[in-house]
C-alpha cells in the first residue's frame, strides 16, 4: 500500500499512463481533498486498486496545512497514520514528508522502479518523459539524465 498526493496522479491519468502505477502497486490511499483536486478539470474515474479515504483530523494535520496545502498536507498526515511511502513531487512537500521520516517516491522514482523490473522499457520510458516535458509538466531534465544513467 502506498498514499499519493495529486500531482503525479494527475500527470499519469493526463497521459493514460495509469499503468505505471497499478505495475507497482496493488493499492494506493488517497485522501478526499487529493481526489477533489484530481477531479478539478474533468471527472476522473478511478481504478478499483486506487481508493480515497478520509483523513482523520490531528494537530499534525493542523501543522502541516499551515504550511503546505491542503491535499500536501493530507496525503502526509495519512501517510503518517498509515505508516506508509508516499507518492509526492512537490519539492516543500517532499522535505516535510522527509523530515517527518516519510519514504517517498515520485513521479521518476516511478518510471525508474518500471524500468527496472521491466515493465517499460528505456525507450518507453524516455518517450513518456518527453511527452510529459511535452504536456507543461515540470521535471528538472538534469533528475531525468541522472535517473537514466543509474540504470
Amino acid at each position: 500500500m502506498v498514499i499519493s498526493d495529486a500531482t503525479t496522479l494527475i500527470i499519469l491519468f493526463d497521459l493514460k499512463r495509469i499503468d505505471l502505477l497499478s505495475n507497482l502497486f496493488e493499492k494506493i490511499l488517497i485522501p478526499q481533498t487529493v481526489y477533489s483536486e484530481l477531479n478539478a478539470e474533468k471527472e476522473i474515474l478511478l481504478p478499483d486498486f486506487i481508493e480515497v479515504v478520509t483523513v482523520n483530523k490531528s494537530d499534525t494535520l493542523k501543522l502541516l496545512k499551515n504550511l503546505l496545502d491542503d491535499g500536501e498536507s493530507e496525503a502526509i498526515a495519512l501517510a503518517l497514520e498509515k505508516k506508509s511511502r508516499l507518492i509526492i513531487d512537490e519539492k516543500k512537500g517532499r522535505k516535510i514528508a522527509m523530515r517527518q521520516g516519510l519514504e517517498i517516491i515520485g513521479l521518476l522514482g516511478i518510471v525508474y522502479l518500471n524500468i527496472k523490473n521491466k515493465h517499460i522499457s528505456q525507450e518507453n520510458a524516455k518517450r513518456f518523459l518527453d511527452d510529459v516535458l511535452a504536456h507543461g509538466y515540470r521535471i528538472n531534465v538534469k533528475l531525468i539524465e541522472l535517473m537514466f544513467s543509474k540504470l
